[in-house]
């Protein structure tokens, strides 16, 4: 409905109004029109969009008011980040923006669709009609905000001097623009000057020349790049060019030396070492590492304990007879020798062909039997000259008047050659006599342990723990019988017979240790293997990880290690894991020279690469050296009855060994040192007498045997002193030391006595101090005295009630001559009475006494299980005859003496101790010895 009003009017006056009402129909007939599809573009960071076609709506009815008018563009699509806005409705232009900053990096484009709204039929819109829907793309054009970044912090690379590569590394850098003309880069640069490098649009850096270990081996140089957009990387990146020498194929990655710490256990040799191949296919590899330690000792580290100890340490058997032992006063026959002590106490004795030795008669074994061992350390090497001679180890000939050799060992042309002639009283028939053996160990300049066990008539060798069988076996006669004496020599054989003037012949070049005889019983292999172990050699490291295609093999002695495998990798892991060990608390510190070799095949016809030995060495420090304490009282004074006790007199009860090293500790500061207390073994402790030698007949030290039982300990003892000898640990030593006892059957002429004890660990490297004790008899009457002279005071007062008191006193204050009478009566009285019950004591003693003598007669005294050296030098000869008309006063105290030790023999029988044997006289020179209970 339309309202018209219509005003007529003349000048200032209005004439006539009226109003025409008429209705009209609907004018928004039409939709608005848009295009069916718009493609924009808009810059990131920006917010206008450029539209192609830009954005305009038609409306086919216009020019009427709203109808014709665009009110809005509508977007469907929440999450478009867009608005578009009518800029002008009469012609229908709008525009597209962006709600807020749009960026390339996070979304490149938007699709989404777009409507125009007419104003309808009035203001409010009402009767409002919509275009048809149209598809909207809009593309985000990026803008060059990121620099180049390079993929890596760093770049490394390794090239072989001598040699132009096309490309060594590439370098890479990327962009994060979202656009391929800023993402990507166009340019890599080399900002280092002057060096022999170059690098391409894509990275690839090569060198312009030949590079040379020898002038610099190594390069570092700096590279940037640009994008597309030449915008340059904010930071260049470092590239690392090391130059390696020609490639030669060979180990890699080892140490030329290594240090080895005592006690660490077992050490990696090459924890980081690889086998370098140069590309070259392998189809298998064999690696030999050999230890050598030659030089060291007797051809390793190994226990540097006395013979004695050692054998008591492998339980080997008893009864054996020392050869070559250290020269003292009692083993003589081997001070003209020349020695060699070489390391840590190891008695080596070297012969040049000019010196032997004659064994004493008192120590050879009387009888071998059929069994019996022969074992010796010997280092040979080729004889000189074109014609060897026999070269004597040990020789066992007649003395004089013949020339026969009823056994020896000797070295001819590098053989082994071991002489056995039997008695016609043993066997009477051509049976085996000598046994030869052809090894290369006799003349390798190297040392060895040899042992031949003999079972008649069955002789075998063992080297190194190794048995050997001869052969040849010679046959010959037995040796008749005679009275003719044998002489036992070490070094060369004895020619006493057949000859104008006795001498040695047939010498021995080379050196000798631990030259021992053992008569009636013949060695394990266990102990055999015990005796000449090493304590040093090369072991693998966590042998269950080592890979099971790995193929391995040890020599006995551990001193060379074979490997074999097909995969290079796995070879590579197996001689990492190699290691060294020496199990000793205090090895021998120096050098071991270690070498490997490696031996490689490859596939087919290939020519195959060689391996180039190495040498490397293990240095073994010096080991913290053992303080070794003894303590204790150091002064003993008891009485005389103590003496004489069954128990005798203990001396070191208070005894205490310990053992310290010095630690030192380094700081940042300061360095510091400090004592450790340590746990170690001993082998032998000496109790020595200072000053004069025990009278054995008088008194002497003991020792139960039953201290030593369960230990691997033993002991000797003669007028000199008391050897504990073994090795064993430091408590047992206090244990044993502690029960030894002191006798003296003649304590009244005993002043004092001084005893000095000194122990030892590996055969006198380390040594303790020297302890000193003094024993004396402490001023103390003896019971007896204390009984006889009350008994005389008893007699003499009792002689009073017999005699009326006038006949002591007849005049106060003069005596008279009978007086003076009675009182020497009374006191010749008084002596004859007390002498009189002394020889009663005296005569029933010496009754006692031929008892228990008769009744030890009787006894036999199984000493089997002891071991007594004693010195034939130390024996004193007969007693002086006039030691037996003493005064009257010193015939008191021997009678006294007398019934203390016919008391100790009750105790004896119980109990058997390590002590000297008491003497009997003898109406011939010298004492009459039996070899077979007694050991020297």
């Amino acid at each position: 409905m339309l309202r018209l009003r219509v005003l007529l009017h003349r000048s200032a006056s209005i004439l006539l109004t009226s109003c025409i009402l008429f209705s009209v129909s609907s004018v928004n007939k039409h939709k608005p029109w848009i295009e069916t599809s718009y493609h924009g573009v808009i810059t990131e960071n920006t917010d206008i969009v450029l539209l192609d076609p830009p954005l305009v709506a038609l409306d086919k009815d216009a020019p009427i008011p709203y109808a014709g008018e665009i009110c809005a563009f509508n977007i469907h699509g929440l999450e478009a980040p867009f608005e578009a806005v009518v800029l002008n409705g009469t012609s229908g232009e709008g525009q597209l923006r962006a709600r807020g900053l749009v960026d390339c990096e996070l979304q490149k484009e938007y699709t989404f669709i777009i409507q125009a709204h007419d104003c309808g039929s009035g203001p409010g819109g009402t009767e409002g009609k919509k275009s048809h829907k149209a598809v909207v793309h809009i593309q985000v054009n990026d803008v060059n905000e990121f620099a180049p970044v390079f993929r890596e912090p760093q770049y490394r690379a390794a090239v072989t001097e001598g040699k132009i590569y096309d490309s060594i590394l590439q370098v890479e850098a990327t962009d994060q623009d979202c656009s391929p003309q800023y993402s990507q880069i166009c340019n890599y640069q080399i900002t280092t000057t002057s060096t022999p490098f170059a690098i391409d649009r894509n990275g690839n850096i090569r060198n312009t020349e030949k590079l040379s270990y020898d002038r610099q081996q190594q390069y570092e140089i700096q590279v940037t790049a640009w994008d597309c957009g030449q915008k340059r990387a904010l930071h260049s990146v470092p590239v690392r060019i090391d130059v390696k020498p020609v490639c030669k194929p060979g180990w890699q990655g080892w140490n030329k030396r290594v240090d080895y710490e005592p006690g660490t256990g077992s050490k990696q040799l090459f924890p980081k070492m690889h086998l370098e191949t140069c590309g070259g296919p392998l189809s298998s590899v064999r690696t030999t590492v050999e230890l050598q330690t030659s030089h060291i000792g007797k051809g390793c580290d190994r226990e540097t304990y006395s013979e004695k100890s050692l054998q008591k340490l492998c339980g080997a058997s008893s009864g054996s007879t020392d050869l070559l032992p250290a020269p003292s006063a009692a083993t003589n026959w081997t001070a003209s020798l020349v020695t060699d002590s070489g390391r840590d106490s190891d008695l080596i004795f070297r012969f040049d062909g000019h010196q032997a030795a004659k064994i004493p008669d008192w120590v050879v074994p009387q009888n071998l039997t059929d069994q019996f061992t022969i074992a010796t350390w010997m280092k040979h090497g080729p004889s000189p000259g074109l014609r060897a001679e026999k070269e004597t180890l040990l020789c066992n000939s007649d003395k004089t008047e013949m020339n026969r050799h009823h056994y020896s060992l000797y070295v001819h042309n590098c053989r082994l050659v071991f002489l056995l002639r039997r008695d016609f009283t043993q066997v009477d028939t051509f049976r085996p006599a000598e046994f030869h053996w052809k090894l290369e160990q006799i003349c390798d300049k190297e040392w060895h342990y040899y042992v031949i066990n003999v079972e008649f008539p069955v002789v075998t060798l063992y080297v190194d723990g190794v048995t050997y069988d001869p052969y040849l076996v010679t046959d010959d006669w037995p040796i008749h019988p005679s009275q003719i004496d044998v002489q036992l020599t070490v070094g060369a054989c004895w020619q006493g017979g057949e000859v104008t003037k006795p001498r040695f012949t047939q010498y021995f070049r080379g050196s000798l240790s631990g030259l021992t005889i053992r008569p009636g019983k013949i060695e394990s292999q266990k102990v055999i293997s015990c005796l000449q172990a090493c304590k040093e050699g090369l072991d693998i490291n966590s042998l269950e990880s080592l890979d099971k295609n790995i193929k391995f093999h040890f020599n006995p002695a551990q001193s060379i290690l074979v490997m074999e495998g097909e995969d290079l990798e796995n070879m590579n892991a197996a001689v990492r894991k190699v290691s060294y060990i020496n199990s000793r608390q205090f090895p021998t510190p120096g050098i071991r020279r270690l070498h490997i070799s490696t031996a490689v095949q490859c596939f087919g016809e290939d020519t195959c690469i060689t391996i180039p030995d190495i040498d490397a060495v293990v240095m073994v420090l010096q080991p913290s050296e053992p303080r070794i304490t003894i303590s204790g009282v150091e002064r003993l004074s008891h009485p005389v009855s103590d003496f004489r006790a069954p128990g005798g007199i203990v001396l070191f009860q208070d005894l205490h060994i310990i053992s310290t090293v010095t630690r030192a500790e380094t700081t940042v500061i300061l360095r510091l040192t400090g004592t450790e207390e340590i746990i170690h073994n001993l082998d032998y402790c000496d109790v020595l007498v200072l000053g004069e030698e025990l009278n054995p007949e008088q008194e002497s030290l003991q020792l139960q045997r039953s201290a030593l039982l369960g230990k691997h300990l033993d002991a000797t003892n003669s007028t000199s002193g008391m050897s504990v000898y073994g090795v064993d640990s430091m408590s047992n030593y206090e244990q044993v030391i502690r029960q030894v006892r002191y006798y003296s059957w003649q304590p009244g002429r005993l002043t004092e006595r001084r005893f000095r004890l000194t122990c030892s660990e590996l055969n006198g490297r380390y040594t303790s101090n020297e302890f000193n004790l003094e024993v004396s008899v402490s001023v103390l009457h003896s019971s007896e005295s204390v009984a006889l002279r009350q008994l005389g005071i008893t007699v003499f007062f009792s002689l009073f009630h017999f005699l009326p008191l006038s006949s002591l006193i007849l005049f106060p204050g003069v005596p008279s001559a009978a007086t003076v009478v009675i009182v020497m009566c009374i006191a010749a009285l008084v002596v004859v009475v007390v002498l009189g019950i002394y020889r009663i004591h005296l005569t029933h003693q010496q009754e006692v006494k031929l008892a228990e003598s008769a009744k030890e007669a009787d006894v036999t005294w199984d000493d089997s299980a002891l071991t007594i050296t004693v010195n034939p030098m130390e024996v004193g000869g007969r007693r002086n005859e006039d030691d037996e008309e003493e005064e009257e006063d010193e015939d008191d105290e021997d009678e006294e003496e007398d019934d203390i030790t016919s008391a100790e023999s009750d105790d004896s029988e119980e109990e058997v101790d390590v002590q000297l044997p008491r003497m009997q006289r003898s109406s011939k020179k010298g004492q009459n010895w039996d070899k077979t209970t007694i050991s020297y």
